[in-house]
């Protein structure tokens, strides 16, 4: 009996390392630019997840691809993505498909990507059937699908945390002492992918394989950006629980951007100047102090008293963004250096020069 046991538990072991989820062909990929090649939330390999890869567009139409429904789930919960945008490769043809008329096989025998729970499409009924034939699981619909992944969210995100704290990050820092240039200024970035993109193409590491590419992304992203950045005094204090009012976004996520607004009894935290001026123009009264981030010394500084280059070549999460500066010759330099329009004080701020950055 016990042979028979261990016999099964082989057999499924090897049925389910019989599916691969990396794409066979040449991936679709949706997103734009060198990032394209890999998750915005997480930094993995579109093309190596592929099977159980999600697309969607942001409220701006921006076009993201994710290497998980997990990954969509979370950036979902940040942005509000539209499900009627949302759409899945079918793991059989490995076309994209609308999510919301996929048939969906949960809890296989696969591994879950970014899940414990996996989670696998298919634009047909019959080759859902099949799929579960060799590996188990049952068929939901896409409305089932998102909301496993959902209640499931926050363990995925623990035992993934975990797995990183243990090995990924520590393997990270060593790939980096040894194979990667000092200059690679990680606080430069807005997503984990742009990074990866970077490090690859601009050659700031030695040639390395895709696992270890990722093991120093997240060290970078997930450890010294953060760590770089919490060790300055008197820069900009988020919560973890702090959302831009105006766009969504979590605001820690992007510390070199932090700007806030004070009121007697309350404060709002924005991803950036800009969603900072577009609350201003509506709430002005009772307000005790605007603090924003200046971009060399990433320290808290009075807006009123600052110093802002528009039209500069610099992004930030919103994309166009007023720079802000503590003194008129850090100004003038940033705005020299990156093809600044012009500088601006606090006061010359208004709604039109908003809305040309958004053009």
């Amino acid at each position: 009996m016990k042979a028979i046991i261990i016999l099964l538990a082989l057999f499924l072991s090897l049925s389910a390392h019989n599916f691969s989820k990396v794409s066979t062909g040449e991936p679709h990929l949706v997103q734009k630019g060198a990032e394209k090649e890999w998750c915005p939330v997480c930094g993995m390999s579109i093309k190596m997840f592929y099977k159980t890869s999600h697309a969607a567009e942001l409220k701006n139409k921006t076009p993201r691809q994710y290497c998980s429904m997990r990954c969509l789930v979370e950036d979902k919960e940040e942005y509000g993505i539209e499900d009627s945008s949302i759409k899945v490769v079918d793991a059989s043809s490995q076309k994209l498909i609308y999510a919301n008329d996929a048939f969906y096989v949960l809890d296989s025998d696969v591994k879950g990507t970014m899940s414990r729970v996996s989670k696998l499409a298919f634009a047909l009924k019959d080759d859902a059937n099949e799929h579960i034939k060799k590996h188990g699981g049952k068929i939901v619909s896409f409305d089932e699908a998102i909301k496993s992944a959902k209640q499931s969210l926050a363990s995925d995100k623990a035992l993934s945390q975990s797995k990183k704290e243990k090995k990924v990050y520590a393997m990270g820092e060593k790939i980096y002492e040894k194979m990667c240039s000092k200059d690679i200024d990680e606080t430069n970035y807005i997503e984990i992918n742009e990074l990866k993109a970077d490090i690859k193409n601009s050659k700031l590491c030695k040639p390395m394989d895709e696992q270890k590419l990722q093991a120093v992304a997240l060290y970078l992203w997930e450890v010294k950006r953060l760590g770089d950045l919490g060790s300055i005094e008197g820069k900009i204090e988020v919560t973890k629980d702090e959302k831009c009012p105006i766009c969504g976004m979590f605001v820690y996520k992007y510390p070199k951007w932090a700007a806030q607004i004070y009121y007697p009894q309350t404060h709002y935290s924005f991803d950036g100047v800009k969603d900072l001026m577009k609350y201003y123009f509506l709430n002005k009264e009772g307000i005790s102090k605007i603090l924003v981030t200046d971009y060399y010394s990433q320290k808290a500084i009075e807006a009123r008293d600052s110093f802002f280059v528009a039209g500069s070549d610099v992004y930030g999460p919103m994309g166009d963004e007023l720079i802000p500066f503590a003194k008129l010759e850090d100004a003038k330099t940033f705005s020299l250096d990156h093809k600044g329009k012009k500088i601006l004080k606090f006061d010359e701020i208004d709604e039109l020069v908003i809305r040309k950055l958004d053009e």
